[in-house]
């Protein structure tokens, strides 16, 4: 269904959103164990990882959709090699920022085996487990906030004629925000799916970073619906 095209409209905010199937992928951000397991950084950090958690059934039922029209799905990991050469000096900001989350130190998994905060091939960067990637999934490392910064995503979707991205990942107003900015800003249209997502960020307060993010997002960046209408519309 996907590679042959055929138009579906999403309802979304601000308004519906017409997309080509045959030029649409899903963005699967940083849905990864050191963001949404127990015994990852975040939650070695005693960030609560409930907004993340809640993410996942819904973004297992978008993929599945996604999956059986044939729609490409890109995952993006956050990670950094191992001799920490691409996470910045010791006074670039990107370095501060992550520093008292502990990236690249030696921990444990869960299960025993040595392990390495935020850096690649450890259990740390795997993806969570119900979101494995599949064969024929592209899969882009990436070693700051945006997906597009020094990565090669861009040009692997202008290849496939990609026009669409449908986001989902964490966290909200981090990397999921950044990278929907940059994707705009090279003309891609950006669906997102709020329940798809999750932030920690101010998620006890009045107004959540979460729901910051979901306002300016579908102000001015792009449109925001959820993993029901997503799946109705594919369906349909």
């Amino acid at each position: 269904m996907g590679h042959q095209g055929g138009l579906v409209t999403i309802e979304a905010k601000p308004e519906s959103i017409r997309i080509d199937l045959g030029k649409c992928a899903v963005l699967v951000i940083d849905m990864q164990n050191d963001f949404g397991a127990k015994g990852g950084m975040f939650h070695r950090a005693g960030i609560d990882i409930s907004p993340i958690e809640r993410a996942v059934a819904p973004t297992m039922r978008a993929v599945a959709a996604a999956r059986s029209a044939a729609l490409p799905i890109v995952y993006l990991k956050m990670q950094h090699t191992a001799d920490l050469a691409n996470a910045g000096r010791p006074s670039a900001p990107h370095w501060i920022k992550h520093k008292p989350l502990a990236v690249g130190e030696t921990v444990a998994s869960p299960d025993g085996r040595p392990s390495r905060v935020l850096v690649e091939d450890t259990w740390n960067t795997d993806t969570l487990p119900t979101l494995t990637p599949l064969e024929g999934d592209v899969i882009v490392p990436k070693h700051r906030y945006s997906g597009f910064f020094e990565t090669n995503l861009d040009g692997i979707l202008r290849d496939r004629g990609i026009e669409y991205l449908v986001v989902t990942g964490c966290t909200t107003s981090v990397c999921v925000e950044s990278t929907i900015r940059d994707a705009m800003f090279r003309d891609y249209h950006c669906l997102l799916l709020e329940d798809c997502t999750g932030e920690p960020i101010a998620n006890n307060s009045p107004r959540s970073n979460h729901e910051a993010s979901l306002l300016t997002i579908q102000l001015l960046f792009g449109w925001v619906s959820n993993s029901e209408q997503f799946v109705k519309a594919l369906a349909g």
